[in-house]
């Protein structure tokens, strides 16, 4: 039977029917370890009693009724980020992409408050991934993510990931309002903006009168270790972006601002039907609520530190298989020497759910409560997986 699901992914055979921390449940009974989070989402994994909880009463009270009106949930949500990060203001919406849309909209308005409506161009890198709607494959710029989506939409600069001469020449222009960057890229394969790059992007912002627009949708809400990614260099943003973690599992995102920065944008300047509905802002409300609970992140760096250096050990182990291992807290790539998918499928056998990206590399996003015992179960999953490979390669069958 051809299922009437538009074909844009290439999914795997697995039916997923329960999730319980972090373990999935297919279909048929069997239990699968999930370090792939659904794509670094389930921060606190599947089925957390606290988000449950909260879904639940939220549920049985009131589930939407607009932004003509005042969400108490939003409220409630929005003064826990102005406490725990840069911003004063915020708009919700339902995703990062929706959230990147925004940061746009919002950085030429500014601009053209101040009365420079020429300074419309974001500058961007190779590697980004902001999201799939026109305007953010457009600032991402890749083949991959645009071929046959031409014409693009003007007003992005992409720039080499990593060349500090091409960026330093590109602020300088004077059309240039924007940086746009992710602390760490996912997509392209886990690859960390060094902190003092991070500090020098500020800086370079600073010196040319720049916004600086971080994306933080896969690398935020704990993940690498600190609430927010940037936070290790010591900076912080004039706009930024987050999702994918903030809601548990519940579709929400936010941008973050600001109060210079949001200038621009007055009533009727940008809207949304569904974002930052009762029942999303509840959830993250919660979620916020657990994420900066006194020593849980100290406790996240403790656990990510064991991965790091088991994820260590496996590569040392099958140096066939794997490269290296690069990354912060639960967010780790491993670069494959063996093609990424042969590494997931055979991880797939061993019940293991992990995340391919570019570049070659395998992603291990494990929700932020995964135990010590399940952290080591995992690297055993995946030390079988590649020794399956290993013995594939020593069949003279094949």
């Amino acid at each position: 039977m051809i299922s009437p699901v538009l074909p844009s992914y290439s999914r795997a055979p697995l039916s997923f029917v329960k999730g319980e921390g972090a373990w999935l449940v297919e279909a048929d009974g069997r239990r699968f370890l999930d370090f792939a989070s659904g794509v670094a989402v389930m921060a606190l994994g599947h089925s957390h009693p606290k988000l449950v909880n909260t879904l639940r009463s939220q549920a049985e009270n009131l589930w939407h009724t607009s932004n003509l009106y005042t969400v108490p949930q939003q409220e409630e949500l929005a003064a826990k980020l102005v406490e725990h990060t840069f911003a004063d203001t915020m708009f919700f919406c339902n995703s990062g992409t929706e959230a990147g849309e925004l940061a746009v909209k919002m950085a030429r308005k500014y601009w053209y408050e101040k009365g420079q409506p020429e300074r419309t161009t974001i500058l961007a890198f190779e590697g980004a991934f902001h999201g799939r709607s026109m305007g953010m494959i457009s600032a991402a710029g890749a083949e991959k993510l645009t071929k046959g989506f031409g014409p693009l939409l003007p007003g992005f600069v992409h720039l080499p990931f990593g060349d500090h001469d091409a960026l330093r020449e590109a602020a300088a222009r004077p059309d240039v309002g924007a940086i746009m960057i992710e602390p760490v890229q996912g997509e392209s394969g886990i690859r960390p903006v060094p902190d003092q790059c991070l500090k020098g992007l500020r800086d370079l912002c600073d010196e040319h009168g720049l916004l600086l627009i971080l994306d933080e949708i896969q690398c935020g809400m704990g993940r690498t270790g600190k609430l927010f990614a940037h936070e290790w260099a010591g900076i912080t943003p004039d706009i930024m972006m987050i999702a994918k973690g903030i809601g548990g599992g519940f579709p929400i995102g936010a941008l973050l601002a600001t109060e210079a920065a949001a200038v621009g944008m007055t009533p009727g300047t940008h809207g949304s039907t569904y974002g930052g509905n009762p029942l999303g802002c509840a959830v993250a409300s919660t979620v916020m609520d657990v994420i900066t609970e006194e020593g849980f992140l100290e406790d996240v760096n403790r656990r990510a530190g064991l991965l790091r250096q088991k994820a260590e050990g496996l590569v040392a182990a099958h140096p066939e298989v794997f490269e290296t291992v690069r990354g912060t807290g639960f967010m780790l790539g491993l670069v494959c020497r063996k093609p990424n998918l042969d590494v997931i499928r055979a991880a797939h056998d061993q019940e293991m759910l992990t995340v391919p990206a570019g570049d070659n590399v395998v992603r291990l996003l494990p929700a932020l409560t995964v135990t010590e015992e399940e952290i080591a179960d995992g690297i055993d999953r995946l030390d079988r997986a590649a020794t399956a490979l290993e013995t594939q390669d020593d069949d003279p069958a094949d």
